[in-house]
């Protein structure tokens, strides 16, 4: 009850703002509750999808609580305690799980599925299950090689002022691949696997004329390719090898007139078997519970017409232009 409830009941409030026609009371171990008999069952199922989740040993927290009721209202067919207790890798007291809906479909897909594509925003745990599954299928040794790769295109900023050989101004890049891998392994061992190619960390210029087999290989900010680089990507992949491709179509970085590989893929391999497109949105978002309602007042914003934007979208030209000349 203590697991199930929280510190000063903090859990079992949370299902209850949930409901706003349920009232729940606890006294000792007993759990009542009293409104509308349809807004009684909902609650009933919530709080029995928390004590599976507590009967396992795994901690709740209110975000947990709250994913919950979210995936219930979504009327799945999944249940929200198989969803949260299934773990996909384990490593120095740490578990690495999905916490949504459309994250556990995104880790079965990679499960069933050669290429995977995983679109969705920033904070959704695109990367990052990404990497989880190729540790996973490393240590199973369903591959014997790890590759991540993503495009070394800056956000706003120049490559060339960073100090340092070629090696070291890519190296910022691909930090979060890095990062990752930290934590699902023994750092330890990371620069061992790494010398012995077992793990490569490479800029996508790098892939082409390669042949990839018996490797799980991640592409990561896909949106920065151009459509040829995309192409030249998934054509690397070879026998008994996987591929995710992972990026956020609303936020490409390329040149102005430059299209975006990932925004034009999915038409072209559209119907393609053993090809699978994932869409995650600001509800998988497991960050800061800011990032995902940022995430939406930016979809907002960019869906209004120029007209609503106002002053907006002339303060931004102005600055592009004022920014322009600096450069020139």
């Amino acid at each position: 009850m203590v697991s199930l409830l929280g510190s000063a009941d903090e859990l079992i409030r949370v299902v209850e703002s949930s409901y706003p026609g349920v009232d729940i009371h606890v006294r000792g171990n007993e759990i009542t509750m009293t409104g509308q008999p349809g807004d009684i069952a909902e609650a009933e199922r919530a709080i029995d999808e928390l004590v599976a989740v507590v009967r396992t040993g795994q901690g709740l927290t209110p975000e947990a609580v709250e994913r919950t009721v979210a995936m219930l209202r979504a009327r799945t067919t999944e249940r929200p305690a198989d969803i949260l207790t299934a773990n996909i890798l384990s490593n120095r007291g740490r578990t690495i799980r999905a916490k949504t809906l459309n994250q556990k479909r995104y880790v079965d897909a990679i499960d069933k599925h050669t290429v995977v594509f995983g679109i969705g925003p920033a904070g959704t745990g695109k990367t990052y299950l990404a990497v989880a599954k190729a540790v996973q299928a490393l240590q199973a040794k369903q591959v014997t090689r790890i590759v991540l790769t993503r495009p070394a295109v800056e956000a706003g900023e120049r490559l060339g002022y960073l100090p340092g050989t070629l090696s070291e101004k890519i190296d910022p890049y691909l930090r979060p691949l890095y990062d990752a891998l930290h934590d699902m392994m023994d750092p330890a061992s990371i620069p061992r696997l790494m010398t012995e190619g077992t793990i490569e960390v490479a800029p996508l210029a790098y892939m082409r004329g390669r042949t990839l087999n018996d490797a799980f290989v991640i592409l990561d900010e896909a949106q920065n390719t151009s459509p040829e680089q995309m192409k030249m990507f998934l054509t690397r992949l070879g026998f008994g090898s996987k591929m995710v491709v992972t990026g956020d179509v609303t936020q490409v970085d390329l040149p102005s007139g430059t299209s975006s590989g990932l925004r034009v893929v999915e038409g072209i391999l559209h119907g393609i078997e053993d090809v699978h497109f994932c869409r995650l949105s600001s509800h998988d978002v497991v960050r800061h519970r800011l990032v995902s309602e940022i995430v939406d007042a930016y979809a907002k914003f960019d869906a209004e017409p120029d007209g609503r934007a106002g002053g907006h979208a002339g303060s931004r030209g102005r600055d592009r232009q004022r920014s322009s000349g600096r450069r020139s």
